[in-house]
């Protein structure tokens, strides 16, 4: 069925706003009396028997009859209460003026005072399982084809009945069922003290899952062999029963009636016989039982093994310590506690070792041992790093460093033979190697990049990049490997 969201489920409902403003306390309070009035009967009430009511107790000490009014009135905006003038004992024009209310309880807050009752007692109230209703629901199908035949009225009463069971078996299985697998009912099971009631307990599950066996078969079969025009005069004259119950102020909705009243007995068979496919309910309530039945069982063995461990342990010990005082001599001992208290659980090892023979009469002490390495099976295990010890280099620095110093020492003794008037014009050097071009190379570089054409050479100097006075003048770099044209540079060393 389509869940379709109306007018009646988005409608706000004024009637439940008493029970969470800021004096929910006294408007509760009023309502309470009021409902317990109806319960006697007495529907009509004055705002001065309310207030006597009220002040009887100590939270109303300070109440008075004009807080009285205003939460009247208020519980009359919110449809609570209605209130109607009453004139009968008027005999003065100024009573009259004072006009003096009478108020009766709404129908809405007569069902909402119901439901807070329900909830206030909801963990004194127990759920059961009673299979007394499943017998009467089976005793009332099988009247159906002679209820067909009756009065609209017998037929009503008939309905409501079998109604009233039916609503009943399911809210009580349910509430019981819930009961059971709450997280309390667990580890309450798993307690000893759990054991002194647990037969008892078991018994009335397995009562009841005999009455549901027993009843829910019969009452499927009673379904089943139903004349369909038996069922459908006895839902049409249970729905003309109900459109026939006067009521005031109240709009008959006959098909809502007839939904309501044929829904509920689709609901009936589905419980007993299965919808769309699925299961019944009662097959399903059956299979709840007995597996609760069977984990009450569990439980309880559980705890009789754990009790019953200790007490065999200690017998065994007992028995043991005799057979060690039997003991001829220290060796027998030896053999007796090596089977006592030895390996019990024997761990085999397998290799891929090389065997010297293939006879499979060799032992295994006749074999040569082979070296397995175990490791162990942890998420996170890694093998220990081979530690490498940091070998001094200084010699070999040291000879390196002496080397590029004998080196450096030539390059600068070769490009000293280059300077001329202090400085290296590339214009009129000779045919030069190759060390000496990169060097030149590398401080004509390092100067142009530097401020006002300076840099220093590897040894401290400073020199000076002179730019070739007429811009295009170029010149030939030649050099062992090959030529190079430039501009015509001039590197000036400066003094320091």
């Amino acid at each position: 069925m389509k869940f379709e969201v109306t007018g009646k489920l988005t409608k706000q409902i004024d009637e439940m706003r008493y029970l969470t403003v800021e004096n929910a306390w006294r408007y509760r309070s009023i309502l309470r009396y009021f409902y317990i009035q109806y319960e006697k009967m007495n529907y009509w009430l004055y705002k001065e028997e309310v207030y006597e009511v009220l002040k009887e107790n100590q939270e109303f000490k300070e109440y008075t009859m004009d807080m009285c009014k205003q939460d009247l009135d208020m519980l009359l905006s919110w449809k609570n209460l209605s209130a109607i003038q009453d004139a009968a004992k008027v005999s003065t024009v100024e009573e009259f003026k004072n006009k003096q209310f009478r108020y009766q309880l709404s129908e809405y807050s007569v069902e909402i005072e119901r439901l807070t009752l329900r909830l206030e007692n909801l963990f004194v109230e127990s759920a059961s399982l009673e299979p007394t209703l499943l017998e009467r629901l089976r005793e009332e199908l099988k009247k159906l084809p002679q209820v067909a035949k009756q009065s609209e009225k017998e037929v009503g009463s008939w309905w409501s009945s079998l109604n009233s069971d039916f609503k009943r078996l399911n809210q009580n299985y349910q509430d019981y069922i819930r009961d059971l697998y709450s997280i309390k009912a667990e580890e309450m099971m798993k307690t000893q003290e759990f054991m002194v009631f647990k037969d008892k307990f078991i018994e009335y599950l397995r009562d009841f899952v005999k009455g549901l066996q027993n009843h829910a078969n019969a009452i499927e079969y009673s379904l089943k062999n139903l004349s369909l025009a038996d069922i459908d005069q006895v839902l049409k004259k249970a729905i003309a029963y109900e459109v026939s119950i006067p009521r005031i102020e109240t709009e008959i909705d006959e098909a809502g009636i007839s939904e309501n009243i044929y829904g509920r007995w689709d609901s009936l068979n589905a419980w007993f016989l299965g919808a769309k496919g699925n299961e019944s309910e009662a097959t399903r309530l059956m299979d709840i039982t007995n597996d609760i039945i069977r984990k009450i069982t569990r439980y309880a063995s559980q705890i009789s093994e754990s009790r019953n461990s200790a007490i065999n342990r200690k017998e065994e010990y007992r028995k043991l310590a005799e057979l060690f005082d039997q003991c001829q001599d220290i060796k027998e001992a030896h053999r007796l506690s090596s089977l006592s208290f030895g390996i019990f659980q024997m761990k085999h090892i397998k290799s891929d070792h090389f065997r010297e023979t293939e006879s499979i009469n060799s032992q295994v002490f006749e074999e040569i041992p082979a070296i397995t390495t175990l490791k162990p099976r942890v998420r996170g295990y890694q093998e220990k790093a081979q530690r490498t010890p940091i070998h001094s280099n200084s010699d070999r620095k040291e000879a390196m460093m002496k080397q590029i110093r004998r080196e450096r020492q030539m390059e600068e003794k070769t490009i000293e033979n280059y300077v001329v008037d202090d400085g290296i014009d590339f214009a009129t050097l000779p045919v030069i190697e190759r060390h000496v071009r990169t060097t030149l190379l590398k401080w004509l570089s390092k100067g142009l990049a530097g401020f006002e054409k300076k840099g220093k050479t590897e040894d401290g100097r400073v020199y000076q990049v002179e730019l070739p006075k007429e811009s295009d003048r170029r010149c030939l770099l030649r050099c062992e490997d090959g030529d190079l044209e430039m501009p015509a540079y001039v590197i000036r060393f400066l003094d320091n």
